[in-house]
């Protein structure tokens, strides 16, 4: 972790946000040539080596235009969290800071943006070794379904943020409640971290019509198919990646390994795809949208961007 962790950090940051296939890639790379910046991914996806098709990873033509940060720094049987992610982007804004460019993070990964803009916390009295092993021995017996039903009945607010198979963060929150008496989401409304770290940032946000932006989420699977996401996901099987693992749970890795076990069709999968990637984007508007901070634009409106950190960095000045 930086070693800078508790320190206010004056540099300029902007960061792009929106929901996933709505056109943060394109504006990113307008801004950081525009301004000098280097781009830091917030996805928790794009950090898994060898997972490229399926996590819409920005293309190597694109990170030879623009310097990226934090892609292809795991494997996918390695884990990631909020807490590594923290770390790791507070040294590259460091190190994008002392080349003299302006740090641009982007992405869709808003408890990520949160952890980092928020603190991190421990919440006394959640760790409960029994308690998770019989939540362990629930799921594999009852099944993701009952538990899930049983989040969102304790707690909708983190039964919004936790998709449903998401099997680890689903017992986590679930042992939060049963260890503490607290839902996880009471625990976080009631925390208040360093929110001054990065004095200095910018938010952006991408936002469009809902028909249009699930229209760019059916393209955007299509072409994830015709560009070899099975292969992909099979090639990820043969060097030994679980489909169970976390990382192969994913939205789209998932759908693949599901087809190339036989469970469904090729139609199927790619209907399942585009419907849960739809239910994925409205999770993350959700999610946005209770950030006060961020500026929301129209995903057309580049001009409008390009203007807005303009004026932001000529008044830091």
């Amino acid at each position: 972790m930086s070693p800078g962790y508790n320190r206010e950090i004056n540099t300029p940051v902007i960061v792009l946000l929106g929901p996933t296939a709505v056109g943060k890639t394109a504006l990113s790379l307008e801004l950081a040539e525009l301004f000098a910046c280097e781009i830091v991914s917030v996805d928790s996806m794009q950090v898994y080596r060898f997972m490229d098709i399926g996590t819409a990873k920005p293309t190597l033509h694109e990170r030879e235009r623009i310097v990226h940060h934090l892609i292809d720094i795991v494997d996918p049987d390695e884990q990631y969290n909020s807490a590594l992610f923290v770390g790791d982007a507070l040294e590259a804004i460091d190190a994008i800071a002392a080349s003299g460019k302006i740090p641009l993070l982007t992405g869709g990964t808003g408890l990520y943006l949160k952890a980092l803009t928020e603190g991190l916390f421990e919440i006394k009295g959640s760790e409960d070794a029994s308690i998770r092993h019989q939540l362990a021995s629930r799921l594999e017996k009852e099944g993701r379904d009952v538990l899930f039903h049983e989040l969102r009945a304790i707690d909708p607010e983190s039964a919004e943020r936790v998709h449903i198979n998401d099997t680890q963060r689903l017992i986590r929150a679930l042992e939060i409640y049963q260890s503490t008496g607290k839902t996880w989401s009471a625990h976080l409304q009631n925390h208040r971290g360093p929110a001054d770290r990065l004095v200095n940032m910018l938010q952006i946000g991408l936002t469009c019509d809902r028909q249009a932006l699930y229209k760019r989420i059916e393209q955007r699977t299509l072409a994830m198919f015709d560009n070899g996401l099975i292969d992909e996901a099979e090639t990820l099987q043969e060097m030994g990646y679980s489909p169970d693992l976390p990382s192969m749970q994913a939205i789209g890795y998932r759908h693949a390994n599901n087809y190339l076990a036989g469970k469904w069709s090729r139609a199927e999968a790619m209907h399942l795809l585009i419907r849960d990637t739809r239910r994925y984007a409205k999770r993350q508007m959700t999610w946005l949208s209770k950030n006060s901070a961020i500026q929301w634009f129209e995903r057309d409106d580049h001009h409008g961007v390009l203007q807005a950190s303009e004026k932001w960095l000529a008044d830091l000045q």
